[in-house]
């Protein structure tokens, strides 16, 4: 190529450069974003999202595929920085959660249900104010091993005004603790309680003070991805809403040979009884009706030998898992009221003994007095065998209930206002289960 040819190329090729630089300087808009923007959009979002990955933490972390259910989620913020509302969203769950004071974390309510997929958004604003948002999507485990919970209640059933709630577990539960802090409580009228474990296979919920008639109790267990015990956990959560029916307590003393009769909070009726003699005494406490029959059989002793029966007992209303009753006893009319000679039984006349069958629903109070024999622990529904502070002693968490028709919070005993209940009204009387 001549060099004067090659002279004019140069020269054509400056030109065109100078003329592409020309417009470009031009332009409003600079020429890297012209040429590519959206190299450039995507470096800019970049830059914000860890700029937010700095102000505020999800965890579970994204992506996240076995989280842990129980660890729940929670939201962090950094020095400065503050969280301000944060929603999940989660195939027919719903996930609440609370807000520390200060701002700087929020922590979900209960255990993540398991084997289910969340979205997390987290809102707040960083050092200087200005607001930033984070998200976290997620899946907890399914676990190999699980618990399952039963509840005793029925679903709107009515019972009476001591009527523990009761949950029994398919496996050992190691953390206690944690079982209750899932246990929620909803109730009509406010009412003071606090969770017992009776082993390491049933919790009961006692209230302080009988439960305040006509009363109704909505129960919900967020059981669901709770750790019971080292690698297993709930699976479903449990809800139930019952009723607290009248008030009807009974006292029966073995020695003046009365049971008393309280109905709606004043006393109704005093009848003649008799009670266990001297070789089978009814024994002391302050029971539950557990069930009621008309009739029962009822039979004890050994066939062929002294002392044996087998009998047909009409309103028959238990309260020992051993046979004790409260029954119509027409043999042992001429005794009611002097002697005692049942075999641990209470004996009614006929008449009395429908009335109280009559009245009587599983959970209403039934107290012997004054016996030389002392009740046996779980030998019935024994929960007001117990005073309050044996009660909270108890608890896992060591902590009282209050209920009310916003649900339930645990609060420290000592926080909760006195004890204005009485015997044998509101409630059983301290060492009742003792022999006199």
């Amino acid at each position: 190529m001549h060099g004067s040819h090659r002279r004019r190329l140069a020269i054509t090729a400056l030109a065109a450069a100078a003329a592409l630089l020309a417009t470009a300087c031009q332009s409003g808009t600079p020429a890297a974003t012209q040429l590519n923007p959206s190299a450039v959009a995507s470096k800019s979002a970049g830059k914000q999202a860890a700029a937010v990955q700095t102000y505020l933490t999800i965890s579970p972390a994204p992506g996240t595929k076995n989280a842990n259910p129980a660890a729940g989620i929670s939201v962090t913020a950094a020095t400065g920085s503050k969280v301000t509302a944060v929603t999940v969203k989660a195939a027919g769950d719903q996930v609440t959660g609370a807000l520390s004071k200060d701002g700087t974390s929020w922590h979900s309510t209960y255990a993540l249900p398991t084997g289910t997929s969340y979205q997390v958004t987290a809102t707040g604003t960083d050092g200087a104010g200005r607001a930033v948002t984070q998200t976290s999507s997620f899946t907890t485990m399914t676990p190999s091993s699980a618990f399952h919970t039963e509840i005793y209640e029925g679903q709107g059933a009515t019972y009476g005004v001591g009527m523990p709630i009761m949950l029994t577990f398919d496996h050992p539960i190691k953390d206690k603790a944690a079982v209750e802090r899932s246990l929620q409580i909803t109730t009509s009228n406010p009412v003071v309680g606090a969770w017992y474990w009776d082993g390491s296979e049933q919790v009961d919920f006692r209230p302080r003070d009988y439960w305040p008639a006509n009363t109704t109790v909505s129960f919900d267990g967020h059981l669901d991805g709770v750790e019971g015990a080292p690698g297993v956990y709930g699976v479903h959560d449990l809800t139930q809403t019952f009723t607290i029916g009248q008030s009807v307590i009974a006292v029966a003393s073995t020695d003046t040979h009365k049971t008393r009769i309280y109905v709606g909070g004043a006393l109704k009726y005093t009848w003649p009884i008799s009670t266990g003699k001297t070789t089978t005494p009814t024994p002391d406490g302050t029971y539950l009706t557990v069930q009621k029959g008309n009739p029962v059989r009822m039979i004890g002793g050994t066939k062929g030998k002294a002392g044996y029966y087998n009998e047909l007992v009409n309103w028959a209303v238990r309260f020992t898992y051993s046979g004790d009753y409260y029954h119509s006893a027409p043999w042992s009319v001429v005794n009611q009221g002097t002697t005692n000679v049942s075999h641990g039984c209470v004996n009614l006349a006929p008449a009395d003994a429908e009335i109280y069958y009559n009245l009587a629903i599983p959970g209403d109070p039934i107290t012997i007095e004054a016996s030389p024999k002392g009740g046996d622990w779980d030998n019935g529904w024994t929960e007001w065998f117990l005073s309050w502070s044996q009660y909270l002693a108890g608890s896992a968490t060591h902590l009282a209930v209050e209920a009310g028709p916003q649900g339930s919070t645990f609060v420290s005993p000592s926080a909760v206002p006195a004890d204005t209940g009485s015997t044998p009204l509101s409630t059983s009387a301290t060492g009742n289960y003792f022999a006199a």
